[in-house]
């Protein structure tokens, strides 16, 4: 077999233009290209939306923290604060649970026909389409994730993935068995009860539908946690959802931190099932504490390191693309990121330069500027761990080919990077 060599490509973000129409949506700005220190980045655009939800959601009702206490959400553009919002924590989740247990056990959503409950999670599609703008915009501010991303790309497919679940909603049947002897022997799907939910901050409006949709389709009621990173846009979405018909208790939305609310949640005696989308080391946490609680079942969605290769006869410009986007995407901060880059060594040099021209060539800047490819990193942890990454890289001897520093003076902003000659260890 012939030798490989390997490169690995490190970055923050990779390019889905081919995925969006051209032209301007909803206001957002100029048209930029290249990343630069431009003025995109260094006076970013004030967003034209007002912030109105920063409380609880239990029980229908916008509520303070029982401790009366508030953190910050911060602009990944800036730094700056965006709002201050509750922070819930074990007292708050179990307010949550109590609404989420009544409302299951005596309130009207799981016992109504399954084709009323479709209804609800219709109209709530269509209140997302609505409000595109938005929400779009509270999910780039709070993420950094570009505009067009948000507006173009991902509240198409949440609305979309609601109306599938609000189709699956009268179309969950249950088995009728053939059996030996005079016996009638059936299935029946029922609703499990409370569903505890964890999403994390890089897709928030998408987890929050990938969780949210087939819960409530199935007649279930939520209790469910935001990242503290991310918790503008989900208090938003469940607000709409209540504007639809939900009835009050069925969701109920709690912003706070995973060693607080998130263990609170994860290890209540009071809720059925839980569902955690995150990282490999706090799914762990989490499955211990159900265990040790009531048992309660677990479904975990964790983080991977997916390999992306190219063979010899392979299109080089199409894998260079491709591999960019399997990488990059979402600024890197994507669970099923193709983060390790094999190249067969007959095209590894063609890769490579071809691979630095399309880095070189990325847009970075205001995520609300039209045509940029690259917004700011979540924050200042997830900033300075890949600033961290990167000079791993540079002392372990691999060649860095472009990038490697942060771009700008403000904000979470780093610069397109790709590193050669990377040893395995």
């Amino acid at each position: 077999m012939a030798a490989r060599r390997i490169s690995s490509l490190l970055s923050c973000s990779l390019s889905y233009s081919s995925l969006l129409p051209k032209g301007r949506f909803c206001g957002v700005g100029r048209v930029v290209s290249g990343y630069s220190t431009s003025a995109g980045i260094e006076n970013p655009i004030n967003p034209s939306i007002k912030v109105h939800c920063t409380q609880l959601l239990i029980n229908g009702n916008f509520v303070d923290s029982a401790s009366g206490k508030t953190f910050p959400t911060y602009d990944p553009r800036t730094g700056d604060v965006i709002a201050h919002v509750a922070e819930g924590d074990a007292e708050d989740i179990d307010r949550a649970v109590c609404a989420a247990r009544k409302a299951f056990d005596e309130g009207p959503w799981p016992k109504m026909t399954a084709y009323e409950r479709s209804k609800v999670l219709f109209r709530f599609s269509d209140l997302l389409d609505k409000h595109i703008e938005e929400l779009a915009t509270l999910e780039t501010w709070d993420n950094g994730k570009p505009y067009e991303q948000s507006a173009k790309i991902e509240l198409p497919m949440i609305s979309r993935i609601i109306r599938y679940y609000a189709g699956w909603a009268d179309k969950i049947h249950g088995l009728t068995i053939p059996a030996d002897g005079p016996h009638l022997v059936q299935t029946i799907h029922e609703p499990i009860g409370v569903a505890g939910q964890i999403i994390p901050w890089n897709f928030p409006l998408l987890m929050f539908a990938w969780k949210v949709g087939p819960a409530l389709a199935c007649g279930c009621t939520i209790v469910l946690k935001s990242a503290e990173q991310t918790p503008l846009s989900a208090l938003y979405a469940a607000k709409l959802l209540h504007e639809a018909g939900l009835p009050p208790g069925v969701l109920n939305v709690v912003s706070g931190f995973g060693p607080t609310a998130g263990a609170a949640l994860a290890s209540h005696m009071d809720v059925d099932k839980l569902a955690f989308t995150g990282s490999s080391e706090t799914g762990k946490i989490v499955l211990e504490l159900a265990s040790k609680s009531n048992l309660k079942p677990v479904i975990l969605e964790l983080g991977g390191k997916s390999p992306f290769i190219v063979c010899k006869d392979a299109d080089v410009d199409k894998a260079v693309e491709l591999a960019h986007f399997a990488l990059f995407f979402n600024q890197g901060q994507c669970c099923s990121a193709g983060s390790r880059t094999y190249v067969h060594e007959d095209v590894h040099d063609e890769f490579i330069e071809k691979a630095k021209a399309r880095a070189l060539k990325r847009s970075v800047g205001d995520p609300f500027k039209a045509g940029v490819e690259q917004g700011p990193q979540i924050d200042s942890e997830q900033f300075e761990k890949i600033l961290r990454y990167i000079r791993s890289g540079i002392e372990s001897g691999a060649t860095l080919i472009t990038g490697g520093d942060r771009l700008g003076s403000k904000g979470f902003y780093i610069q397109p990077t790709v590193f050669t000659n990377v040893k395995i260890c």
